[in-house]
């Protein structure tokens, strides 16, 4: 915060600084052209600006919304071959292992999924994982292959924690802090400039610019609606957990 006031205490410094040099060397100059030399100039550093950190606040959270749903598809993956590993557990505990994790994706979708787009996971879904992943460590198989299937349900189920951990930082992840509150800061100076530049329209002068402050807003508003990646119109879908169910369809289920 310090490094931003000294940048505008900076930057207002050496505006007026110009300015002095200016009255000093170019007392012959036209006021009025130097007006609207100063007017033009400012007004076009001001649109840019503005579609700098608009671009920002668009650009960032499209990124992250398409990062989360790519690792929604990772977790989902994970889901479907711990699910297959567990067919490879003796009865009757691939069984219910296998209960268990269609249990756990439907949790997701119907009772966790909506919590995601304010930005958190809860607690019961982990909570349901660790109770998961200690039954399978508490079991005893005999025979080799038993065993083998056994670790490799711990693996996929490692693969799964990790996923889902990633899909909490996801659903936290925002723009940069004062993004959003510097889009909308310009886009309010953008739109008053022009009268505090003393431009005074009127009648149909004014319907272009009413016109850029709805477009104005409007693309501010958008900027807040897709601020978070499971909510507004980029929010990411539970298609992943969806597909998994449809795939444990046709996994041989434990006997």
């Amino acid at each position: 915060m310090l490094v931003c006031v000294l940048a505008v205490v900076a930057a207002v410094g050496l505006v007026g600084l110009a300015a002095l040099v200016y009255r000093l060397i170019g007392r012959d100059t036209d006021p009025t052209e130097s007006r609207g030399v100063s007017v033009g100039h400012a007004g076009s550093m001001l649109s840019s600006l503005f579609l700098l950190v608009f671009a920002i606040a668009v650009v960032v959270p499209w990124a992250s919304a398409d990062s989360a749903r790519q690792n929604t598809y990772t977790e989902g993956q994970a889901l479907v071959e711990t699910y297959w590993a567990a067919a490879g557990l003796p009865a009757p505990d691939a069984a219910r292992v296998q209960t268990e994790l269609r249990d756990y994706a439907r949790f997701v979708i119907s009772r966790e999924w909506p919590l995601m787009a304010a930005g958190r996971l809860g607690d019961e879904g982990t909570t349901r994982l660790e109770s998961l992943r200690t039954a399978v460590m508490n079991l005893r198989p005999t025979g080799e292959d038993a065993r083998a299937a056994k670790g490799q349900v711990l693996d996929r189920m490692s693969d799964l924690f990790s996923a889902r951990r990633q899909r909490a930082a996801d659903a936290k992840s925002t723009p940069p802090a004062g993004v959003l509150l510097l889009t909308v800061v310009t886009g309010v100076v953008v739109i008053v400039f022009p009268f505090l530049a003393g431009a005074r329209p009127r009648g149909l002068a004014l319907v272009p610019l009413t016109l850029m402050a709805m477009l104005l807003g409007v693309g501010v508003y958008l900027a807040q609606d897709i601020s978070r990646p499971f909510s507004g119109g980029l929010a990411v879908r539970p298609d992943a957990f969806v597909g998994a169910i449809d795939e444990f369809q046709r996994i041989p289920e434990g006997r």
